[in-house]
């Protein structure tokens, strides 16, 4: 009936090769059915690391093959706009706090260049003269008295981040 290459034998005795295809055949099945168990065990895998799908384990009907797919495929998708945002924020911030510590070295460099000097006033002896000239006491904690002074700059403005529900 059967219209195969092997030609058919009614004893093992009259046919030594078809006991070695029979081992050929085992061997063969199974490697085919460790390989459906790896897919098996990956595709659980997968679904256990899907928020969206985790507990479907437990549930009466499970995700399919094609949902499981599906869904880690969303989820991906999220994830990489999720750190495409948080790299953006990364670098906001990278570039403010560069702008930062460039504001802290012009700083620093001004009060290198511009040291207090003493200036020796008959009338008071606890008086100095700050950078810009104006009479500035000891005591008080170096704050300009002078009315005439310039109104300090507001520091720049921080930027807020945008906080997402996880």
């Amino acid at each position: 009936n059967c219209n195969t290459k092997t030609p058919f034998y009614p004893s093992p005795t009259l046919s030594p090769h078809l006991n070695g295809f029979s081992d050929k055949r085992a061997h063969h099945n199974a490697l085919e059915r460790k390989r459906r168990d790896h897919i098996k065990d990956s595709f659980h895998s997968l679904r256990d690391s899907v928020p969206a799908l985790q507990g479907e384990k437990q549930s009466i009907k499970q995700a399919s093959r094609a949902q499981i797919l599906d869904k880690a495929t969303d989820y991906i998708q999220y994830m990489r706009r999720k750190n495409h945002t948080h790299q953006q924020d990364i670098d906001d911030l990278k570039r403010q706090n560069a702008l930062l510590e460039q504001q802290v070295r012009a700083l620093e460099k001004v009060k290198g260049s511009t040291q207090l000097q003493a200036s020796y006033s008959s009338s008071d002896s606890s008086l100095y003269t700050n950078p810009k000239g104006s009479a500035v006491s000891a005591f008080d904690g170096g704050s300009d008295s002078s009315s005439e002074s310039e109104p300090e700059e507001p520091p720049a403005p921080r930027k807020k981040l945008r906080v997402e529900a996880s």
